[in-house]
Formats: C-alpha cells, sequence, structure tokens
C-alpha cells in the first residue's frame, strides 16, 4: 500500500485539531506501583492526586500478595469463557463476596464494568420497553443504552421533578429501567437516591446504579452510595468496578436477584464471547473486598482526608463543592486555566488532572483531586501551596 490512506489522514487532522484546542492528552508512564508519591520516567518523587485508588489498597502487600498467590494457583489466564470452562473457583469466592458487600443476592464479574454494563442493558432492555437515564452518566452507560432497542428518556441531572415526568412519559412501556450514576465523577455529586427510589415505587420502575466510584469510599463502612442513604435493599440492579477503591487492578461486576444474576451468565454477551477475569485479578480483588470489611479504620481516614482538603481549600478562598465523596473539583473558570495549572503543576512534580469544556460546561473548568487514604494531611497542604502560587484564589 503506498501514500497516505484516507483514515490515517482523518486520524491526523482530528489530532491537529486537538492539539490546536488544547485537548490533545498526554500520559504519564509510571515505573512503580500506584500510591501516594510514584516514580515516572523522568521524575522521581510526583505526587499523585488524580488516581482512582481511594482505599490506598493497589500498593497493599496482602492484595499484592493475593494476586501472586491467585497466579500461582490457577495460572496466568482462563483460556475460555465462563460457560465453557473459564470458570474458575475463585470466581465464586468472589462473587459472592461481592453479593454480600452491597447487600444483593448475586453477582457476576466482568473484565470492566464497561463490559459490565453493556452486559446487563441490552440483555434486559428490548424494544417494549423503557431506559430513563440521567444527563451525566458515564460514557459506558450511554454506550450501553445505544446498544438496546428500548426507547430512551434523558432527565436532567439530578432533577426529580423531569424524572418524574419521564415516568410519565413512559407508562406504556412493559418496563421501565432508571439508570443513574451513584457518585458522578467530574462533580463529584451524589445521586438523589431517596428521591429516585421513591419515583420508582411510584411509578412501578426498577433502578439500576452504577456505584464506580461510590464503592469503597461512600456510605459509613464503604458499602457505597445506596449505604449512605440507608437504601441498600431498594436497588434492583448495582454495578461497579474492582479497577477503583477495591485494589485497582481491572474487573468489574453486576450485583442484583438471582434470575437476574443467571440470565445474565445465560445470555450477556460480553459475558458468552469473551474471556473471563483472570484468576490473579479476581484473587487480589477478593482480598481488597475482605480488606474492605474488616478493616473500617480504613473508609474512616478516607473520609477524615476528604474532609480535612475540602476545608483546606475552601478556606483558602478556592471555589469547592461539599459533596460526600473522595473527588474534589475546584472551580478556576476558563479552560485555558486549569490546564496550564495542571501542567505547571506538573512541573512542580505535583499530578492533577485540569478538566475544560468540552468535557465540563464553558466557564466550569476545574482541577479534580482525588482522595486516597494513602494520602497524608501535608500532601494536600503541599498541593494548595504550589497551588496558591500559580492561580491565587479569585484570580
Amino acid at each position: 500500500m503506498s501514500g497516505v490512506s484516507s483514515l490515517t489522514a482523518f486520524a491526523q487532522q482530528q489530532l491537529d485539531d486537538m492539539r490546536a484546542g488544547g485537548t490533545l492528552k498526554s500520559f504519564q508512564f509510571l515505573s512503580s506501583p500506584q500510591d501516594r508519591v510514584v516514580q515516572t520516567r523522568g521524575r522521581d518523587d510526583l505526587y499523585i492526586f488524580s488516581s482512582n485508588n481511594y482505599l490506598g489498597l493497589a500498593n497493599d502487600p496482602r492484595v499484592i500478595e493475593a494476586g501472586h498467590e491467585g497466579l500461582r494457583k490457577y495460572g496466568a489466564g482462563t483460556g475460555s469463557v465462563r460457560f465453557i470452562c473459564g470458570t474458575f473457583e475463585i470466581h465464586d469466592e468472589l462473587e459472592a463476596e461481592l453479593a454480600s458487600l452491597v447487600g444483593q443476592e448475586a453477582a457476576l464479574s466482568y473484565v470492566a464494568c464497561w463490559n459490565a454494563n453493556e452486559g446487563v442493558i441490552p440483555t434486559l432492555m428490548e424494544a417494549p420497553d423503557a431506559i430513563i437515564t440521567d444527563a451525566l452518566n458515564h460514557a459506558s452507560l450511554i454506550d450501553a443504552i445505544r446498544l438496546s432497542k428500548a426507547r430512551r428518556r434523558i432527565y436532567k441531572h439530578n432533577d426529580m421533578a423531569d424524572l418524574e415526568a419521564a415516568l410519565e412519559e413512559t407508562k406504556d412501556a412493559r418496563h421501565r429501567l432508571v439508570i443513574t450514576d451513584g457518585v458522578f465523577s467530574m462533580e463529584g455529586t451524589v445521586a438523589n437516591l431517596p428521591g429516585i427510589v421513591a419515583l420508582c415505587e411510584k411509578y412501578d420502575a426498577q433502578l439500576m446504579v452504577d456505584d464506580s466510584h461510590g464503592t469503597g469510599v461512600c456510605g459509613e463502612t464503604g458499602r457505597g452510595t445506596a449505604e449512605l442513604f440507608n437504601l441498600e435493599h431498594m436497588v434492583d440492579i448495582l454495578t461497579s468496578t474492582l479497577g477503583k477503591a477495591l485494589g485497582g487492578a481491572a474487573g468489574g461486576f453486576v450485583a442484583a436477584s438471582k434470575p437476574i444474576i443467571d440470565l445474565l451468565n445465560q445470555k450477556s454477551r460480553p459475558q458468552i464471547f469473551s474471556n473471563s477475569l483472570p484468576p490473579t485479578v479476581a484473587s487480589s480483588a477478593l482480598q481488597a473486598v475482605r480488606i474492605l470489611k474488616e478493616e473500617p479504620e480504613r473508609v474512616k481516614r478516607l473520609h477524615h482526608l476528604c474532609q480535612y482538603a475540602k476545608a483546606l481549600f475552601k478556606s483558602a478562598g478556592y471555589d469547592v463543592a461539599d459533596h460526600p465523596t473522595a473527588i474534589i473539583p475546584i472551580i478556576l473558570g476558563e479552560t485555558r486555566t486549569a490546564i496550564e495549572a495542571s501542567q505547571r503543576l506538573l512541573e512542580r512534580n505535583i499530578f492533577v488532572t485540569g478538566f475544560g469544556f468540552p468535557v465540563v460546561p464553558e466557564g466550569t473548568a476545574r482541577l479534580r483531586i482525588q482522595v486516597s487514604a494513602a494520602h497524608r494531611e501535608e500532601d494536600f497542604q503541599y498541593l494548595l501551596k504550589n497551588l496558591k502560587e500559580l492561580v491565587p484564589p479569585g484570580a
């Protein structure tokens, strides 16, 4: 083949446009385990404030050793899909622990929560049904909904009046499924579960929650957004990840009634046509779940650090929302301000991601801080000192 293909030229133009618009992503290549401070190519001590490692378990020796033991006992991979010969004992143990953790009857693991969402929604929701989804839901939910033949209605973010209007509009549907994130990753906001549950009961609708940023974080014992509101048994279907608070390796899961899980085992396309979760990952995740259950002080430490960091930045004069999550957006306003602040902080060995339009609405560009139980109070003091020098409050 000679010359440049049309698709290659198209890709190059897209990259050039992103570069010109300041939205081209850069990558850090870590050469050490995920922790509060890491090593990368060219940097010895990089302070991390953008990791999903909420409980600090990614580098926990017990989680690492469990992965080693799983590797030794079960080998490197499954070599098959679940229904042929890719189901290992560790999958059954992990899924039982996950169901117990989130207060559901049964659970099913996937190689990612993205796959879990794509496994659930098209399998359960068909042409006679209706899906009602929050406007700020994660991309994996958006894509999964697109795969379903059910009609869909998007309601304004956390707007209960608009949700009720959507439920009124879809009264003739066979089944109605309201879908929401538990914690919204860009804002750090929490779904109004009490309001959503009340409307689902009123209109005989089912509720699905993706709690990827809530599991291990929200609630007194870290069991998620439903625990935060004491509504553990009012969520019909819960999906979440093993790749954030629960050790950070990879994987996701669905938890629901046993008939739903059994049906997913039979008909969920990502489950049927893709190899199952590697046993070494399942082993690490299982150990992480057990640590979460046995060490509630780890969740308490995370909650303390979240409140400490929010109060610290707010008292310094920054625009900080007070949500009960580990996500702290510091609103700086203009996209260029947030992106440049992120880049200049990186020059000072501080990694915190800047987000601007079109990822977030114009005028609300921000630095997104993510708190980990591995952090120390002085880490946030160091970040604040440098941020004040680069972007003073109100500048």
